[in-house]
């Protein structure tokens, strides 16, 4: 399984950003798809996460009502729409994929991780 996410940039806060993240790979039906940040300094933290059908998602309640995770299932692809980004979102985002069939929060329940794509979020 190889994972490709993109998508990130550098944006004033206030603004949004959309990632994507693209798999290949995947031979199996049911799994769950996350994304995950590390802000220098810090321990990776979870975002998001969304089943493989899309029926059920999750998020840190740092980024509750701000961010959206949906995934296209026909491209294997997922998907964070992120709005009214802070400077405290600034970090490297990976998606990553887990064979659970339920969203997990926890970063070893994810077996694969992609190579991750810079956001920054200026003051």
């Amino acid at each position: 399984v190889q994972l490709q996410a993109f998508g990130g940039g550098v944006v004033q806060a206030g603004g949004s950003l959309r990632l994507s993240c693209a798999a290949s790979g995947l031979t199996f039906s049911i799994y769950t798809m996350g994304w995950f940040r590390q802000a220098p300094g810090k321990e990776r933290d979870f975002v998001a996460a969304i089943t493989w059908d899309g029926y059920s998602t999750t998020y840190a309640d740092s980024v509750k009502g701000r961010f959206a995770i949906s995934n296209v299932n026909a491209k294997n692809m997922v998907r964070l729409q992120m709005n009214i980004l802070k400077p405290e979102d600034t970090a490297v985002y990976y998606c990553a994929v887990s064979w659970r069939g339920r969203v997990t929060m926890t970063s070893n329940d994810y077996v694969y991780w992609g190579q991750g794509t810079q956001v920054t979020v200026s003051s």
